[in-house]
């Protein structure tokens, strides 16, 4: 009876005991939801939630330590912080996101998603943020030259239907996953510029940020992530910025118009540089002209709009004649000032008459981060490329699925040195897709730029000729163009494929003195082009990462 008795209190106890688990359970999931409901609706009407002061801390500032509740602040709220605050907000992290400007960005770049890209958002869980905003699929590209022209289509045999590149207007892609990161109840997003890093005793410990309204605040977490973008003011103390300024893009928008190969981006390789052509919308396609060097004509005063008519569009009123003929009768010289395709003609005119003409800089950057106890650089504030290939989101949302996989198996991130430490090994562990994409945009730019160098000229034809071969010469670059294929070896041995198949055509059928001189200054010229990007990427991490010692550290124990 006694043994009975206690069954009975034993029983009454657990079973009293779930029930109050399941009534709190439920009560937090249903304050979650109106939280998720709020954070919306404050969202799309452009609010920004205050820090809430901890009591004894000064006006405006959260104590540092654990008294703030953030475990991570993310400075910058575009495709890298705003992917970044979503993933981390959905592994259970409490984050607070710091944007200078949340209303929906307008910019020339960042238009074009590489298909390895988009496997990287489905990874991530975002994959529904390039849905609804009339986004376009694509399948490759087509290299026009010299009257001449070739298609590159992705290798994405072995892929879901779905997979394929993506172009859209990039505003609408940032605010699709904003929106998304915001619904996270341990995600809040505010809007704010910050001034300066905090840092004590060689750790960074938070931000100092000024509020829309002016109101200066700080904020702390054992964790800042700096994803500030392109024209950061924070980077410098985190990493050794050198920021070279190859080109600028000049971005028109043409409208109801046709592309000649349907889902695929444009390359003209003209003079002196490349033009940009795909599709944002369906109706609209971005045209983006290469201009070489820092100073680009004035927009204000229209030497930019007489600039466009008089040496971009006029050769496009001659693209029907024959080249050969154009040459002869002294309308265009032996280097051929390519054009865009005649379907493209009158909505090009149209656009630059319209008078809606944009530039932009266009930033290369290798990455050389100061490990710093406290803080991490991430997306263009940490590593840029030229974006004639559209790699940058490629590499940045890779660089956060590398991110979230060394962070997961922590459960405290206040040891800043431990943290440090194991966090060197992602500066290697993000090396296949990064220098892969980074080398390939820096070398095919300087390839597909026009010289006066015969060997350089050499190297263009060959470079182009190579593509059309089909077959594995335009599916492996392409594969690796797109980051299906992030493997660094792979694009050196194509690249100097491309450089001997260019020796082979001078060679044959009869080679010359001339001919075998040319060809070793090709060989030179293409050495010139890939070895100072390869060392500024870093030799040991690209080709042999396994020798890098911080791979190996295992998760600091807490």
């Amino acid at each position: 009876m006694e043994m009975v008795f206690d069954n009975y209190i034993v029983g009454t106890f657990l079973v009293s005991l779930f029930a109050f688990l399941f009534l709190f359970i439920l009560r937090r999931y249903n304050n979650n939801n109106n939280d998720n409901n709020t954070r919306k609706k404050r969202f799309e009407k452009g609010y920004s939630r205050e820090i809430k002061t901890q009591t004894g801390a000064g006006k405006g500032e959260c104590s540092p330590g654990n008294g703030s509740g953030d475990d991570v602040i993310i400075v910058g709220a575009g495709v890298a912080g705003a992917a970044l605050a979503y993933t981390l907000g959905k592994d259970g992290r409490r984050v607070h996101v710091i944007e200078r400007d949340l209303t929906e960005p307008d910019r020339i770049v960042g238009e074009l998603l590489q298909p390895g890209g988009y496997l990287k958002l489905v990874e991530l869980g975002l994959e529904d943020c390039v849905e609804d905003i009339d986004a376009q699929r694509v399948l490759g590209y087509a290299l026009f030259k010299d009257g001449r022209n070739t298609k590159l289509s992705y290798p994405l045999g072995k892929f879901q239907a779905d997979v394929s590149g993506r172009s859209f207007h990039n505003g609408r892609f940032i605010q699709r996953m904003r929106e998304k990161a915001a619904t996270l109840p341990n995600v809040k997003l505010e809007q704010g510029t910050v001034t300066s890093l905090l840092e004590e005793k060689g750790t960074i410990i938070g931000v100092q940020y000024k509020t829309k309204d002016g109101e200066e605040l700080r904020a702390y977490a054992p964790l800042t992530i700096v994803c500030d973008g392109c024209f950061s003011n924070l980077r410098r103390s985190l990493c050794n910025p050198k920021v070279d300024v190859p080109s600028c893009f000049v971005g028109l928008v043409l409208e109801n118009c046709e592309l000649p190969f349907s889902n695929h981006g444009h390359v003209i390789l003209a003079d002196p540089s490349p033009i940009l052509l795909y599709p944002i919308s369906s109706t609209e396609v971005r045209c983006l002209v290469d201009v070489p060097g820092k100073k680009v004509p004035s927009v204000a005063n229209g030497e930019m709009a007489n600039h466009l008519k008089t040496v971009v569009a006029q050769q496009v009123s001659c693209i029907d004649c024959p080249l050969q003929t154009l040459f002869y009768h002294g309308l265009i010289e032996e280097s051929v000032l390519f054009q865009v395709p005649p379907e493209l003609r009158d909505a090009f005119i149209a656009a630059v008459d319209k008078g809606n003409i944009r530039t932009m800089p266009n930033r290369s950057m290798p990455a050389d981060p100061h490990p710093t106890p406290g803080a991490l650089l991430m997306g263009d504030a940490f590593n840029m490329r030229h974006p004639l290939t559209g790699g940058g989101m490629t590499v940045a949302l890779s660089d956060i699925v590398v991110l979230r996989d060394l962070l997961r198996p922590l459960h405290n991130l206040h040891d800043a040195a431990s943290l440090t430490s194991y966090l060197e090994s992602f500066y290697t562990l993000r090396k296949p897709v990064a220098s892969t994409i980074n080398t390939l945009a820096g070398a095919l730019y300087k390839v597909f730029s026009t010289s006066p160098d015969e060997a350089r000229k050499e190297m263009r034809q060959a470079c182009f000729d190579y593509l059309s071969l089909g077959g594995v010469f335009s599916t492996g670059p392409v594969a690796l163009l797109s980051g299906l294929n992030p493997r660094p070896l792979s694009l050196v041995l194509h690249f100097f494929a491309v450089a001997i198949y260019g020796v082979g055509r001078l060679l044959l059928p009869f080679p010359s003195f001339q001919r075998m001189w040319i060809g070793a200054r090709l060989i030179s010229s293409a050495s010139g082009i890939i070895f100072p990007i390869i060392k500024a990427e870093g030799v040991r991490q690209m080709f042999f990462p396994a020798t890098v010692p911080a791979v190996y550290r295992a998760p600091p124990v807490v």
